[in-house]
């Protein structure tokens, strides 16, 4: 009886084992076709656009989800962190054709009054023209008060698989009754 039973387990493993195999070989087989057909040669993109956080209105675009334990004690923001779904646009006006959306977070990440330093954590979905459904990949640190930031670019997808690269940043525009920032964008992201 033990011997049917081992038998039995034995083939119901075998079974299963095999139908795994099968469907990852094919997934796999799908995705090394697809590689082995892209052109592998590197290339420089830059990308302009202009990123709309609003914190004010009705419908606004970044939201705060942690407040500063810090704040009540009248010290800094630090810890203070954002979620966002922020426009990309083609110009910096507010109602130019919006390009893709900023989704992710970012945070205060200084304990300085006077380097104020966010974390930022952002994935760049592009809706329109040739990347339309890449995205790239931001992580890093953005020290707002410089003139020009520069963060890194850690990824991508899409057509930005492999990315790599830097954003330089600078804000064009900062209402400091309601937080809203208008910031302009310059991206060279090396990809496939």
């Amino acid at each position: 009886m033990a011997s049917l039973l081992t038998h039995s387990l034995f083939f119901i493993f075998t079974l299963i084992t095999t139908s795994i195999h099968s469907i990852n070989g094919a997934f796999a087989k799908q995705y090394l076709t697809e590689a082995k057909q892209m052109k592998r040669t590197e290339k420089m993109s830059h990308l302009h656009f202009y990123f709309h956080d609003i914190l004010s209105g009705k419908k606004p675009s970044a939201v705060k989800i942690i407040e500063s334990p810090l704040k009540a004690k009248g010290l800094t923001g630090f810890g203070v962190t954002f979620m966002v779904d922020d426009a990309l646009t083609e110009k910096a006006e507010p109602t130019s054709k919006i390009v893709g959306r900023a989704q992710g977070i970012y945070s205060l990440a200084s304990q300085s009054k006077t380097d104020v330093a966010l974390l930022m954590v952002m994935n760049f979905v592009f809706i329109e023209g040739k990347y339309n459904g890449s995205t790239i990949s931001i992580l890093g640190r953005n020290p707002v008060l410089e003139n020009v930031r520069e963060m890194p670019l850690v990824g991508g997808t899409g057509l930005f698989r492999f990315a790599r690269g830097y954003a330089l940043v600078n804000t064009i525009h900062f209402d400091v009754k309601t937080g809203d920032a208008i910031v302009e964008y310059n991206v060279y992201v090396l990809h496939y």
